[in-house]
Order: C-alpha cells, then sequence, then structure tokens
C-alpha cells in the first residue's frame, strides 16, 4: 500500500497499461516533456515510438489516434486543457462517437481521451471550461471524472482497456489530494458510483473537485446534528443512478453540487431523473449549486463566485430541511 497523488495515480496506470499491452500508446502536445507529471520516464521505458509529440493540432491528434485505433493500437490521446476539445468536436462526434454504431459493430475505437479541468485558477474563459455536460448528450462516449487518487487510476485502467471511447476530465483543483493505492492491481467499473460518506437527513451528489466541498459541508453540518450521504458518481456515461436513488429513499432530500455551468447540466439531468424515478421519496425541491449560464472571468476577484463552496452546500442543504 502506497500514498500516491493524483497526478502520480495517473502515470502508475499509464505506466501499468503500457506495460501489459504494447498496443497501448500516448499522443498529444509535449508528452515526452512530461509538463505536469504524469508521463515522466515514458520514453525511457518505452521508447518514443509509444510516446508521440504533437503538434497544436487537436482535430490531427484525435484523427491520428481514431485511425489507429480501428486497426488494433490503443492510444491514450492527452488534450491537455478540457477547452482544447473543441477543435476536434467533428472527430470527437462524428467518428469516435458513432464509429461503432456505423459499422454495425465490426469496428470500434478504444481511445482515452484526457483533458484537464483548471476553472478556479485564473486562467481566462478561454481556458476554464467544463464541458463534460455536453458530451453527456451524445451517444457512443463514455465520460469519467475522478475526484480522488484511488478512483482516478482504477477508472483510468478500465478506460484504457474498454472498447469504446472515454472521456478522462481530470479537475485541477484535486491534483493534490493523495489517495492509499493498493500494492495489487485494482479495476474500478464505469456507471458505479461511490459513497464517500453515509449519511441520513439529506443526499448530495458531489462532481469533481465538489465531492470534497460536500464532505467538507458533512462535517460542519454534523456539528448541528444533520447527517450527510454524499454520493460520488465517478462515471457521468453512464451514470448510476440506481445509488442515487437509493440513497434519496433514505434521506428524502437531494443536493447535487456541479462546477458546471447550470443550462443542461450534469445536475439537471441527474435532477431530471430523479424527478421521474424517485418523485415520491422527495420530502423537499432538488437543490442545484451550479455555475451560472455566463463566461469564466478572469477577474481574481469575481471568478471564485461562480462555483460551488462549501458555504452554498451548507446553505442548499439547510434550505431542503427548511
Amino acid at each position: 500500500m502506497a500514498r500516491r497523488s493524483y497526478l502520480e495515480a495517473i502515470r502508475d496506470a499509464i505506466f501499468e497499461e503500457m506495460a501489459r499491452d504494447p498496443n497501448v500508446y500516448v499522443i498529444g502536445g509535449d508528452q515526452r516533456h512530461s509538463v505536469y507529471g504524469t508521463t515522466t520516464g515514458l520514453v525511457e521505458a518505452y521508447g518514443e515510438e509509444r510516446v508521440l509529440n504533437t503538434p497544436i493540432a487537436e482535430a490531427g491528434t484525435l484523427g491520428i489516434a481514431i485511425g489507429s485505433s480501428m486497426v488494433g493500437m490503443r492510444p491514450i490521446v492527452d488534450l491537455g486543457i478540457a477547452s482544447f476539445i473543441y477543435p476536434a468536436m467533428d472527430q470527437l462526434c462524428s467518428m469516435a462517437a458513432k464509429t461503432r454504431y456505423l459499422y454495425g459493430g465490426q469496428a470500434s475505437v478504444p481511445i482515452v481521451i484526457r483533458a484537464s479541468m483548471f476553472y478556479g485558477n485564473n486562467t481566462g474563459a478561454q481556458h476554464s471550461d467544463r464541458p463534460y455536460s455536453m458530451f453527456m448528450t451524445m451517444p457512443g462516449l463514455k465520460i469519467m471524472i475522478p475526484s480522488t487518487a484511488y478512483d482516478v487510476k482504477g477508472l483510468l485502467k478500465t478506460a484504457i482497456r474498454d472498447e469504446d471511447p472515454v472521456m478522462s476530465f481530470e479537475d485541477a483543483n484535486v491534483w493534490s489530494n493523495k489517495s492509499d493505492i493498493p500494492d495489487e492491481e485494482y479495476l474500478i467499473p464505469f456507471g458505479v458510483a461511490d459513497i464517500k460518506r453515509r449519511g441520513m437527513h439529506c443526499t448530495v451528489v458531489g462532481i469533481g473537485k465538489s465531492v470534497h466541498l460536500a464532505l467538507e459541508a458533512a462535517s460542519e453540518l454534523e456539528k448541528d446534528g444533520i447527517s450527510l450521504e454524499v454520493i460520488d458518481p465517478r462515471t457521468l456515461a453512464p451514470l448510476d443512478t440506481t445509488t442515487i436513488l437509493e440513497s434519496l429513499a433514505k434521506t428524502g432530500r437531494l443536493v447535487i453540487a456541479d462546477p458546471g455551468h447550470d443550462v443542461c447540466s450534469a445536475a439537471a439531468h441527474i435532477a431530471a431523473v430523479v424527478s421521474d424515478q424517485g418523485f415520491w421519496d422527495l420530502r423537499a425541491p432538488i437543490v442545484r449549486v451550479t455555475a451560472p449560464q455566463t463566461h469564466v472571468p478572469f477577474s481574481p476577484a469575481l471568478e471564485p463566485l461562480m462555483y460551488p463552496t462549501r458555504s452554498k452546500i451548507v446553505t442548499a442543504v439547510r434550505r431542503t430541511l427548511n
């Protein structure tokens, strides 16, 4: 058992999967230089043929990955910042997501697309997006948002072995998170949420960093005798609605903390599912804690006001209880 950071866990997963399967390779900008530390030592271990640096041309990078995956390779595409997905939207949505369907299952696209979310760090509107919810509407894509080092390693290894394209949205605000990582290999299946804390008065579903904020809120409210159940979906496509609904049946109240924009958000989808399938278990209206429908300001004074915080979650929980 070793204690590893979120970024170290990503690196460990990539190292182990490249050692296991010679068809796994890494492609993206500055991969050989390992800007964030997730590919350090890969060139020395596996050679330049399996660690490819590409120009700042996301559509071309993803096109190479899609083509190679259709003939047996398993690329890990590092697009860096999540907002850089946009130049490759046609490759992603028209090709990666649809290929298995269009070819009647005769071809698959086993690629992993890694994208870091740098919101809350004053990187400007064009570098601060959290675009996972828009890809939830696209059939054929699997979406993971790990919140801990333990989860990111287990989910990433599952993603690399999956036959479908997987988008890994990695919240930069939890990069410093450390977890005890088992020495033996483990995989975390998609579509299985994790109950980070059990409680009885209100269910809080958190996404990314908001999982940790929800746990902080739970500790604060515990002083007043309020018990929160905190759920981390871990994957949004597929989404484990069963765990959320079972928790709601116990608590009768639901708060969803999502750093994405409110309109058509993951929080909105979860709320809709619960309203459809768990309405009679609700004792109070569902409360969403999300970002407003506006671009992210660069201003260090303004940007923090946009996102879920511990205090916002506490207020939302108290609202459901009152």
